[in-house]
């Protein structure tokens, strides 16, 4: 198992790059951890890291939000937290998001954790007593 710190939201930028390099090629990577842990926050490091300039938001309720690199490509960034049946995921059309070769993120993961696809990076961010975060995958 590896691990990023942030020891402070200053060090975000570097710690989301250490991460995307250690996600490798994988496109899809499900981000869990507690409610108000910095899901969000840092996923959109990780947009700032892979050319997103415009604004970055929670899809918390729109549920999935698309933003562009400075060179066209898509980037998906889901959230599950409102998901009540997997239905809903259907009516969404969460394939198109997950298969499009594009990189998605996905906050909430284990509300459908089962249609997550087999080969995305499963990382879990975990608030320390300090304050700190640990990301680990």
């Amino acid at each position: 198992m590896q691990s990023v710190s942030i020891d402070s939201l200053a060090r975000i930028h570097h710690a989301a790059g250490e991460f995307l390099e250690a996600a490798g090629g994988r496109q899809v990577i499900a981000l869990s951890g507690e409610l108000g842990a910095g899901k969000t926050t840092f996923i959109q490091a990780m947009c700032r890291i892979l050319g997103v300039k415009g604004e970055v938001t929670s899809p918390t309720f729109t549920l999935v939000n698309e933003y562009f690199t400075l060179d066209g490509q898509s980037i998906y960034h889901i959230d599950l937290y409102r998901i009540e049946h997997e239905e809903e995921l259907y009516d969404m059309g969460y394939e198109e998001y997950l298969y499009s070769g594009s990189r998605c993120f996905i906050e909430w993961p284990e509300r459908a954790d089962h249609l997550i696809p087999q080969d995305a990076l499963r990382a879990e961010m975990i608030v320390k007593p300090d304050g700190s975060r640990e990301i680990r995958f």
